[in-house]
């Protein structure tokens, strides 16, 4: 009977015991559900590639006004920022010294002529006593001197005087050129010399407009110019029309042009610079504004397009996620191209149709098993320009 009971005891504990350990055992965890991911198929398109460059503006013909004859300033006789005429009268100094010069030299150039008149009545009257032996040869020789010297003397006073009424009309400060005068450097009042600057004279219409590129861009551009037919960028006026954006991110309504290429690549930023023309009626544009230039430098045939969000850069390489087939994600290390409004041309790394992860790129590792939901194509990138940094900014 005591053995039966040892038994019972013995299987209670156990019980008891297999209880326990099983309450200890933890449940398994749920297996983690797939990753949700936008994704999208990269595109295959041709692309225009637009080059963009910051730009300063300029006066076609910029003239700096100088008098040519120093005093006092005592009239302006042009209203600032106005529209001058080549030869119009923009500033008047006192003209009373510069004219009393003249008088002087006009009083030199008739005693010089007097003189010589004297010196040549001598010689008219002493050179038939010479031939009659009445006069010496020698006095007659001293006599055509003095003529000579008297004529000499007539020339200079002569060119004295014309340089005196240079001077005076050198009095009337005119424009050298036909555009707009900016605010005067000087009051009336003020006392200027020949070094002094009274105002600056800018034909605006039309206006030139430099910026800087790059030489492969440079080098690019004219290749695009000579598959055109033509024999530099400077013949390409009507081929490679250039479009100009203002300061308020307006397109400006008139197309543009180069008409200069610089001789030289800058050594420092291996860049050259280059000077557009565009048409400015109403002289709206003025100089030292700045604004961007744009052109289509070239075109990309099959490239490879994605959204920029698409792409993350991590120390200095540029990555986005692949979902293969077996929808695992791969880490895929690609080139970048030129940007493309909101898109991304991809030079290595990637192959049309590819599906690409859109949305937290940075978030995702390699191996990770994801659910793709594939969003629809991107429609075709429009060609927009992408501004660089000015030279020497």
């Amino acid at each position: 009977m005591r053995s039966v009971k040892c038994r019972t005891c013995q299987l209670i504990t156990a019980t008891l015991y297999l209880l326990l350990i099983a309450g200890c055992r933890k449940a398994a965890p749920p297996a983690t559900p797939p990753l949700a991911v936008d994704t999208i198929a990269a595109s295959v398109q041709t692309v225009p590639v637009i080059g963009s460059w910051v730009a300063t503006l300029d006066g076609m013909v910029n003239a700096d006004i100088q008098p040519q004859v120093g005093g006092y300033v005592i009239r302006q006789d042009y209203k600032e920022g106005t529209v001058v005429r080549k030869g119009q009268v923009l500033f008047e100094i006192d003209p009373r010294p510069w004219q009393a010069t003249q008088d002087q030299a006009s009083g030199s150039l008739a005693q010089a002529k007097a003189q010589y008149k004297l010196a040549t009545i001598n010689v008219l009257r002493d050179t038939p006593l010479v031939q009659a032996q009445a006069y010496a040869q020698s006095s007659l020789d001293t006599e055509l001197g003095t003529q000579e010297a008297d004529k000499a003397s007539v020339e200079s006073a002569e060119a004295t005087l014309e340089s005196a009424k240079l001077n005076v009309g050198f009095t009337k400060v005119r424009s050298l050129i036909d555009g707009v005068a900016g605010q005067a450097a000087i009051q009336v009042g003020n006392l200027v010399s020949t070094t002094s600057q009274l105002v600056e004279v800018s034909q605006l219409n039309p206006i030139k407009v430099y910026f800087f590129i790059s030489e492969q861009e440079y080098m690019s551009l004219s290749a695009r110019a000579r598959g055109m037919g033509k024999t530099d960028l400077l013949s390409t006026s009507d081929t490679l029309p250039l479009t100009l954006t203002l300061a308020d991110n307006q397109t400006y309504s008139k197309t543009g042009h180069v008409i200069s290429v610089d001789r030289a690549v800058t050594t420092q930023t291996g860049s050259i610079r280059i000077a557009a023309s565009f048409a400015n009626p109403g002289n709206v544009l003025r100089p030292s504004q700045f604004g961007t230039v744009s052109a289509q430098t070239n075109v990309l045939k099959d490239a490879v397009i994605i959204p920029q969000r698409a792409v993350n850069e991590l120390q200095g390489l540029y990555q986005v996620v692949v979902v293969g087939a077996d929808n695992i994600a791969h880490l895929r290390t690609v080139t970048l191209g030129p940007s493309i409004g909101t898109d991304s041309v991809i030079l290595t790394g990637l192959r049309g149709g590819d599906q690409v992860v859109t949305e937290g790129v940075d978030k995702i590792k390699e191996g990770t098993k994801v659910a793709p939901h594939l969003a629809a194509s991107s429609a075709p990138p429009a060609a927009q320009p992408h501004a660089q940094k000015p030279e020497g900014k």
